[in-house]
């Protein structure tokens, strides 16, 4: 989890110059941040099961149609997957963990 940081500044670099990035190089950079926001969450305790809302699935959509978005969309998409990861991280380092159970 050490790499985590560094992960965030490439997901922001490769935003910045999406138009030297690959199609397989930015799906590969999604895919990665899906594992990594996953295994993150899991960590603090939120629930795998998400919402048709869940960023996860959006950026997972992107993943696999990235050669038909736009560049702005890929743009969005990794600069939603840096904060997402940094988000987490940060929740992770405070050693904080959630407790989430279901509504009724």
């Amino acid at each position: 989890m050490s790499g985590i940081p560094s992960f965030v500044s490439e997901l922001v670099r490769s935003a910045n110059a999406t138009d030297r990035l690959t199609h397989l190089e930015v799906s590969g950079l999604l895919r990665r941040s899906i594992t990594v926001i996953r295994d993150l969450r899991e960590t603090v305790g939120i629930p795998a099961e998400g919402t048709e809302h869940d960023a996860v699935i959006r950026l997972n959509r992107l993943a696999t149609g990235v050669d038909a978005a736009s560049s702005e969309d890929v743009r969005d998409g990794l600069l939603e997957a840096a904060d997402m990861v940094r988000t987490l991280w940060i929740v992770v380092d405070s050693e904080t963990h959630l407790n989430l159970t279901a509504s009724r």
